[in-house]
């Protein structure tokens, strides 16, 4: 935890080159699970982390949106992540037992043109003890 929230020094390799959503999710599991009949991975880990159920998906910097909405991750080149990122919304004792989920493509902060940022499928995902 640091005064302007919490930051997040990730220490990641082998992920797609470039820019990718980040968020906190719901629940503790990374396992598969069916939705409308179709297998989504890692989708034990429900929605956006959202205590105060905003129901929207908005900058990280905002108290408006998610609370689970994080900066977008980086992937440099190398296919490694360790820059960090800091979610002045979370405070470090609401992280347990929750999941954090990095997903294909990048972040807009909104809901528009596309929900939950635009960004794509669930491309990896952690338990948070």
């Amino acid at each position: 935890h640091h005064p302007y929230g919490t930051v997040f020094t990730p220490h990641l390799k082998n992920l797609p080159t470039g820019i990718h959503g980040f968020h906190v999710h719901e629940i503790a599991s990374c396992d598969d699970k069916k939705k409308e009949g179709e297998l989504v991975p890692g989708g034990a880990a429900g929605s956006h982390y959202d205590p105060s159920n905003t129901g929207q998906h908005a900058e990280p910097w905002s108290f408006k949106g998610h609370k689970g909405d994080l900066p977008a991750l980086y992937v440099d080149e190398n296919g490694d992540a360790t820059l960090p990122v800091l979610s002045p919304k979370l405070q470090l004792k609401e992280l347990h037992n929750r999941a954090l989920m990095i997903h294909v493509n990048g972040d807009n902060y909104s809901d528009n043109p596309k929900p939950l940022g635009g960004g794509g499928a669930r491309l990896a995902c952690g338990v948070i003890h």
